[in-house]
C-alpha cells in the first residue's frame, strides 16, 4: 500500500485499498505464474505448430543455418513465417529454468517457419519478441538470396541484409492502396529500329519471357525504351524490375515511366530517397499495390510479384557489384531470378560486356540490335589522335589540347556545347619528371606526389608536403603532369576559350543536365551530364591513361565509357563529332570509330576462352596474410580441376583514399591466390572455400581471410 493509504487509515480508520493495491493483490493470487518479460519463463506454448524456425542476423558462416524456438501462446498470432524477431543467442546449455532456456544476448532475426517439433532433443529458448507482425520474408525471397548466398560463397544472413531493407515504424504503419489496373500495351515506338524489337515487345505483352542483350543505339531514347518494355510486361498482368546503375539513370527511367503510364504504376528504390519512403515503397512492392520497380543495386532483390520481367542497364557499372559481403552483381543475381521465376530478360547498353557477349554465345539469351545503316544515322562522326599526331604537332606539347581537337571544340561552341572526356579529377593527380618521365615518389612513403591548387606538392598516401623534390633517376628538377585532372583541365580550357563558360562535373558536383547553348563542360567518366539537344562535340583525352591500367578489363572499360560519352553527342548527320586522344591501331580506339562494342567483345571472349580467363571460367579471389593464406588454402578441399595462381603480393596494401575492398589493412604485408575452376565447378569451388571458412570461423580464428568469387579486378 502506499504511503497515502496508510496516512489515510491512521487518521480516519481504515478505508477501501486504492485500485492498484487491489491490482498488484489479484496478480500475487494468480495461479499462473507470470512470465518473466523476453524470456517467457512458465508461460504457455502455442497449441499448434509450437517451434519457430529463425535465422539469426549473424553473418559468420559456420552459424548459416536455422536456430529452433519455442512460441509463446501470447505471440502465437504474430508469431508467422516471415516476421521480424528478436530472440536470445549465446546461451548456455546449463542456465535452464522452468523447462526454458534462458540467458543470452538479443538479437535481430526472421521467422522462417513454424513446426510441430524441433530436430534439437534439449530444452528452448523462447521467442523474445515480435518487432513487427509484416511479414517482409516469403519463401521466393527466401530460396533467392540462398541461392545467392551459394553461388558466392556467402552467409544467409549476410544476403538478407541486402535484399529486406531496415525497417521504419511510421512508413509500416502506413496503409497502402489498392492495385491499379493493368495498363494497356504500348506501341513499339523507338523500338522499331532495332531488328526484332517490336516483336520483342509483342513476345513481353503476350505473356512470353524473351531473353535478350540489348545493344542501345545513341541518343536518350534508351530510358523511354526501357519504360516501353516494362508497359508491355505490366499489361500481360505481370510485374518488372529495372535495376541501373546510379541515381541519375534511375531518375530518368522513372520520369519515362511517369510520362508514359502515369503515376502509381511504379516504385523508385534509391538510396537518394530517404530510408522511410524508401521503405514504403519496398513495402507497397511486398504488399503488391505495386507490380513494377526502378532502382539501384540494392533493388535486385526486391519482391515484385508475378515477376515478368528483369531489365539491368549498362551492367559493365562498376556500382553494379556490391562492395558489401559476399558482393554479389547485378547481372548474376538477375540471371538467377530469370531462371528461378521463368521470365524474361533484358541486358542492355549503349557498349557490350564480354558477359553480355557470352549469354549469347551460349544461346542462354539472344542478340538484339539495329543494323548498320541505323547505327550509322545515329552514331557521331570519331576521329583520333594518336602518338604519331601528337610528335607533329607542336600546339600538343605546349598546351591541353591538339590541334584537332582544339579545332573541332572551336567549331562545334558554334553550335552548342562541348563535352571533355578527362580520366582523372582534381587538379593534377599525378605528376613525373619532365625529362625522364620517372613518376614522383614521396621520399617517406613511396607514395605519388600529387599538385595542390595552393601550388605545393604533397604525398597521396601519408600526406607528407614535399618543397625541395628532385628526380631519382636523372636527377631532374621539373615536373610534368602524367594525367592532368578536371579541374587543371578546365582552368586551362578557360584560358583557350575565354569568352565561353566551363562548368565541371566530377566527384565533388556531379551534374545532371546542362542547357543547349555554348559551352565547355568538363567531365570524369560516368559523371557525363545530359545536353539539351545533345553535344556539338565531344573530346576524349589521355585515353592511354585509361587503356594502360594493369588490369584484365581495361580495354572493355575504356570502351564503355568512351561510348557512354559520345552516346551523348548529336548524330553525325547534325555536325556531332567525338576526338579520342588514343592511339588508333588499338583494338578498343578501331571499336569505337567503327562503333562496334559488340564485335570487341565477341573477340575478348574468344581470347579469354583461350587462356581460361573469365568469364570463361569461374574464379575466386582468397587474401590474407601470408601464414594464414597458406594455413587455409591446406585446410581447403578444393575441386580436382581448380588451378590455384600465386600468390603475390595484395596491390594497393598502403594507406590511400580509395582502398578497394579485399585490399589488406593498413600497415599489414597480405597475399593473394586466384582459385580457377571451367566452367561446371563453380558451385563445388564456392562450396569449398565456404566450407574451409566456415571451419576456420568455428575454431575461433582471430587472422582474417577475404573470399571474393568471381572479383570485377584481378589485375
Amino acid at each position: 500500500m502506499s504511503s497515502e493509504n496508510q496516512k489515510s487509515e491512521g487518521a480516519g480508520g481504515a478505508g477501501p485499498p486504492e485500485q492498484l493495491a487491489l491490482i498488484r493483490e489479484a496478480v500475487r493470487k494468480a495461479e499462473v505464474p507470470r512470465a518473466k518479460p523476453r524470456t517467457w519463463r512458465g508461460a504457455a506454448l502455442a497449441k499448434s505448430l509450437p517451434v519457430a524456425r529463425v535465422l539469426v542476423d549473424k553473418g559468420v558462416l559456420h552459424l548459416d543455418r536455422y536456430f529452433d524456438y519455442a512460441v509463446p501462446q501470447e505471440l502465437d498470432e504474430q508469431a508467422q513465417p516471415g516476421v521480424r524477431v528478436r530472440v536470445r543467442f549465446g546461451a548456455g546449455a546449463r542456465n535452464v529454468r522452468s523447462g526454458r532456456r534462458e540467458g543470452g544476448g538479443l538479437i535481430d532475426g526472421f521467422l522462417v517457419e513454424r513446426v510441430a517439433e524441433s530436430d534439437y532433443s534439449g530444452p528452448l529458448a523462447a521467442l523474445a519478441q515480435v518487432v513487427s507482425p509484416e511479414p517482409v520474408l516469403d519463401g521466393d525471397l527466401l530460396g533467392l538470396a540462398r541461392a545467392v548466398a551459394d553461388r558466392y560463397a556467402g552467409s544467409l544472413a549476410d544476403v538478407l541484409q541486402l535484399a529486406v531493407p531496415p525497417r521504419h515504424a511510421r512508413a509500416e504503419a502506413r496503409e497502402t492502396g489498392e492495385a491499379l489496373a493493368a495498363p494497356s500495351a504500348p506501341d513499339a515506338g523507338t523500338w522499331r529500329r532495332y531488328g526484332h524489337g517490336a516483336e520483342f515487345l509483342g513476345a513481353l505483352a503476350s505473356g512470353g519471357a524473351p531473353r535478350a542483350v540489348w545493344t542501345a543505339l545513341p541518343g536518350p531514347e534508351w530510358a523511354e525504351e526501357i519504360a516501353r518494355a516494362v508497359q508491355a510486361t505490366l499489361a500481360s498482368g505481370r510485374g518488372a524490375l529495372v535495376v541501373v546503375p546510379a541515381g541519375r539513370p534511375a531518375a530518368r527511367v522513372d520520369a519515362a515511366l511517369t510520362q508514359l503510364m502515369g503515376a502509381g504504376q511504379h516504385a523508385l528504390l534509391t538510396a537518394d530517397v530517404g530510408q522511410e519512403r524508401r521503405y514504403r515503397e519496398w513495402l507497397s512492392v511486398r504488399r503488391g499495390a505495386v507490380r513494377a520497380v526502378v532502382g539501384t543495386r540494392a533493388a535486385m532483390f526486391a519482391p515484385v510479384r508475378d515477376l515478368g520481367l528483369v531489365v539491368i542497364w549498362d551492367d559493365g557499372d562498376a556500382s553494379h557489384s556490391d562492395d558489401n559481403a559476399p558482393f554479389p552483381h547485378v547481372r548474376e543475381v538477375l540471371e538467377l531470378r530469370a531462371s528461378r521465376d521463368k521470365c524474361g530478360f533484358l541486358l542492355g547498353s549503349w557498349s557490350c560486356t564480354v558477359e553480355a557477349a557470352q549469354l549469347v554465345e551460349s544461346g542462354w539469351a539472344a542478340p538484339l540490335a539495329a543494323d548498320r545503316e541505323q547505327v550509322r544515322q545515329a552514331a557521331p562522326l570519331v576521329r583520333t589522335v594518336g602518338d604519331g599526331d601528337l610528335a607533329r604537332d607542336e600546339a600538343a606539347r605546349a598546351a591541353r589540347l591538339p590541334t584537332l581537337a582544339w579545332n573541332v571544340a572551336r567549331e562545334g561552341l558554334k553550335h552548342g556545347p562541348v563535352l571533355v572526356q578527362v580520366p582523372r579529377r582534381g587538379y593534377v593527380p599525378r605528376l613525373a619528371c619532365d625529362r625522364c618521365r620517372e613518376p614522383a615518389r614521396c621520399r617517406h612513403c613511396a607514395g605519388p606526389l600529387e599538385a595542390r591548387d595552393g601550388g605545393g606538392l604533397w604525398c597521396g598516401w601519408c600526406g607528407v608536403g614535399e618543397g625541395a623534390w628532385h628526380c631519382g633517376e636523372c636527377g631532374g628538377f621539373r615536373l610534368r603532369a602524367q594525367v592532368v585532372g578536371a579541374r587543371r583541365t578546365a582552368e586551362e580550357l578557360g584560358r583557350a576559350f575565354p569568352a565561353v563558360p566551363v562548368r565541371t562535373s566530377g566527384r565533388e558536383q556531379v551534374l545532371d543536365t546542362v542547357a543547349g547553348t555554348p559551352a565547355l563542360v568538363v567531365s570524369t567518366p560516368g559523371a557525363e551530364p545530359v545536353a539539351e539537344g545533345g553535344y556539338a562535340a565531344a573530346l576524349l583525352l589521355d585515353g592511354w591513361a585509361m587503356l594502360g591500367r594493369p588490369d584484365l578489363r581495361a580495354g572493355e572499360d575504356a570502351l564503355r565509357r568512351w561510348i557512354g560519352a559520345s552516346a551523348l553527342v548529336r548524330p553525325q548527320g547534325e555536325g556531332g563529332t567525338v576526338v579520342v586522344v588514343a592511339e588508333p591501331t588499338l583494338r578498343p580506339v578501331q571499336a569505337l570509330v567503327r562503333w562496334d562494342p559488340v564485335g570487341h567483345a565477341v573477340r575478348e571472349l574468344s581470347e579469354r576462352a583461350e587462356l581460361g580467363f573469365p568469364p570463361v571460367s569461374r574464379m575466386a579471389s582468397v587474401a590474407g596474410a601470408p601464414e594464414v593464406l597458406s594455413e587455409f588454402l591446406a585446410a581447403a578441399e578444393l575441386p580436382s580441376d581448380a588451378a590455384v595462381l600465386g600468390p603475390v603480393p595484395v596491390p594497393d596494401a598502403v594507406p590511400g583514399p580509395a582502398r578497394r575492398s579485399g585490399t589488406a589493412p593498413v600497415g599489414e604485408r597480405w597475399e593473394r591466390v586466384l582459385i580457377r575452376v571451367p566452367p561446371g565447378s563453380g558451385a563445388a569451388l564456392a562450396a569449398s572455400l565456404k566450407t574451409a571458412q566456415a571451419a576456420r570461423m568455428a575454431r575461433g580464428a582471430g587472422e582474417p581471410v577475404r573470399i571474393r568469387v568471381d572479383p570485377l579486378d584481378i589485375g
